[in-house]
């Protein structure tokens, strides 16, 4: 049977030793498969034929980033379909992102890639340059096979149905305004913009629980407590998102003088960033503390802070230091939280001070009625939610694109964004062209955060001179991705962003 065929990695790496003891040259493929075709058959024969025994690796399902609804096929069948092929010896499900650290054990002769991937200029992942390198460094080298080529994704997309017929249409529309390589080439192109994030850091806890139901007295919900997990959140996540993109990024915040978290930030702070912290003596860092289930539902939160202004101090070095540097940014990205850091003062220094500044005001349960984006009195680009935008306004049932046009108008903004969760978002620009785009995401893990990678990308996009149907392209594919991640554990990346965007718009 082909399952016998299906090893673990330590096995495959194993079967190797045993076949290169013999004198036996090893050859290794490696990929999705994700839906097998007579490109990937030939190449896999072409391998074999180089070599006295083929082991193919296929990337698991967790590691799959090429679009909504994929892998189509889960690992272990994407494994069991390679395995029923005559010309392979033995397949491992690879549970990481690339395959350096198979190669690192297999230590194959021979790592046999496709002609698509012969030129390491075209590979937007940069993976294939490390992968040779990995081959080379245990003896081995990489070949190219030149067989018939074809793309899994396209035939997925095209044949499938693998998006609904919303999207489908929205991404026949939106690929005859721009091209994969233009819009990657534009989003590359961020790299040399320097940015500043002002914002609240905030400490992201989640405590895992499993149900046990209501207790023996009284109505009371009882839990029992299994792990917890802290993220590094609020503008900290935001200057993450930001540092994939943009190749300088300083990240203004402010910390507890007690109870500060410094080191976990630091930690979890991409190392290119500069930080500038302000510490206050009354306040700790904030921690929003989440009890969640099993599948990430939030049961209830609590949060640890003090939301009273800043002591007038500490509020003077910032807008101090804010008048000083504003000038030396080409973009300024405020994710601001409402929980106390963000002053009048500061307001009025970054509305007057930015040459282009990015907002979002958010309304959550420690800041609901007495928070709103109409605290700025103008911003370049304003980043809402649907309810975020209707009480801002103060109205209930008015037409989003209406109510966005009197916003943009009364903050004097160039364009406004409003993310409306499975409803997808719309932009529109300064003379109220509205652009609309369906929701990208069809699997969803958290939307905590999503949001924020929405304001990170799309602000960039827009302060680098893309297109606004570019940027709420490219900042709806930030926030799919980033719903798939539970909350901030990593960020949106800029190699998964442009495989995500090759997949779309093939």
């Amino acid at each position: 049977m082909s399952t016998e065929k299906v090893v673990s990695i330590d096995q495959l790496a194993q079967r190797s030793a045993e076949l290169k003891a013999q004198g036996k040259i090893v050859a290794l493929c490696h990929g999705t498969f994700d839906l097998l075709h007579i490109g990937h058959i030939r190449h896999l024969q072409s391998a074999s034929r180089q070599a006295d025994s083929l082991l193919v690796s296929v990337t698991a399902d967790e590691f799959v980033n090429k679009g909504p609804g994929r892998p189509v096929f889960n690992e272990h069948l994407r494994a069991e379909n390679i395995a029923a092929l005559a010309c392979v010896d033995r397949v491992a499900i690879n549970h990481a992102v690339t395959a350096v650290e198979v190669l690192d054990q297999v230590k194959p002769d021979l790592y046999v890639k496709g002609s698509d991937y012969k030129s390491t200029s075209d590979d937007i992942t940069g993976n294939i340059q490390h992968e040779k390198d990995a081959v080379e460094r245990h003896g081995g080298r990489i070949l190219f096979t030149d067989e018939l080529t074809s793309s899994s994704t396209r035939l997925l997309n095209e044949y499938f149905e693998v998006f609904s017929p919303e999207i489908s249409a929205y991404l026949d529309q939106f690929k005859g305004t721009v091209g994969v390589a233009d819009i990657i080439g534009k989003l590359k192109g961020l790299s040399g913009l320097k940015v500043l994030v002002v914002g609240e850091a905030i400490i992201d806890e989640y405590h895992y629980t499993s149900p046990l139901g209501q207790t023996g007295k009284g109505n009371v919900f009882a839990v029992k407590y299994n792990d917890y997990e802290r993220f590094a959140g609020g503008a900290i996540a935001v200057a993450n998102h930001v540092a994939e993109f943009a190749g300088n990024v300083t990240l203004l915040t402010g910390l507890g003088a007690t109870q500060s978290h410094e080191d976990f930030i630091r930690s979890n702070l991409n190392p290119a960033i500069e930080p500038v912290f302000f510490f206050s003596q009354d306040r700790p860092t904030i921690v929003k503390r989440r009890y969640v289930d099993a599948d990430i539902a939030k049961l209830f939160e609590v949060y640890f802070y003090n939301d009273a202004p800043l002591p007038e101090e500490t509020n003077g070095k910032i807008v101090a230091w804010l008048d000083r540097h504003l000038g030396d940014y080409d973009a300024v990205i405020v994710p601001d939280f409402g929980n106390g850091f963000i002053s009048n003062e500061m307001v009025e220094a970054l509305a007057k001070g930015a040459k282009y500044l990015a907002v979002n005001a958010q309304v959550n349960s420690g800041n609901r009625g007495y928070h709103l984006i109409t605290r700025y009195p103008n911003a370049d680009f304003l980043s809402l939610n649907e309810p975020e935008l209707r009480l801002a306004v103060h109205d209930r049932n008015g037409a989003i694109e209406e109510l966005a046009g009197q916003l943009a108008d009364k903050l004097r903004a160039k364009h406004v964004a409003i993310t409306r969760g499975t409803k997808g978002a719309l932009m529109l620009d300064g003379d109220k062209t509205a652009y609309k785009i369906p929701a990208l995401s069809s699997q969803v893990v958290d939307r905590i955060g999503a949001g924020d990678a929405f304001l990170s990308v799309a602000g960039l996009c827009l302060a680098g001179g893309l297109e606004p149907e570019q940027a709420l392209f490219a900042g709806s594919v930030a926030a799919a991705l980033d719903v798939q991640i539970v909350c901030n554990r990593e960020p949106v990346r800029a190699v998964a962003l442009f495989k995500y965007i090759t997949t779309l718009l093939k």
